[in-house]
């Protein structure tokens, strides 16, 4: 008697445990498909930061700046707009953590596009002069 408990305890977790681990897996396929679809939206920006859940536009009209041109923007009006938006929305004066958050988010995702670019730009220039080694001759 106590045998045939034991079998069907033993057959029933390990039932539990397949089913488990099948829905693990679907959910792992399904959130790495979700990753590499998102992947392709983007042009060469890493998707591994907390401000890649933003677009860029979403991040222009947060900070209200203009979309970077060509790589290039006004850090100086980007760092402005900044800090009055997070000092306003301070959660000790009364603001909005989340809000202060967005905005926070909102810049990175912003100075990543610039940095990206910058990156880009850097490596084509480099392509189009051809590479020269740093060579030390003092050694």
């Amino acid at each position: 008697m106590a045998h045939r408990i034991i079998t069907q305890i033993v057959f029933t977790g390990s039932r539990v445990l397949g089913r488990a681990v099948v829905e693990a897996y679907k959910q792992a396929a399904a959130s790495q498909k979700y990753a590499q679809q998102g992947g392709k939206g983007t042009s060469g920006a890493s998707n591994n930061f907390a401000s890649a859940g933003l677009t860029l536009d979403e991040a222009c009209k947060i900070l209200n700046v203009r979309p970077p041109q060509g790589g290039k923007t006004n850090l100086e009006d980007l760092t402005e707009r900044f800090k009055k938006l997070f000092d306003l929305n301070d959660p000790q004066k009364g603001g909005s953590f989340y809000l202060q958050s967005k905005i926070l988010r909102a810049r990175e995702r912003i100075e990543l596009e610039v940095r990206e670019a910058a990156k880009a730009s850097e490596a084509e220039k480099e392509l189009a002069e051809g590479w020269k080694p740093k060579v030390y001759k003092d050694r």
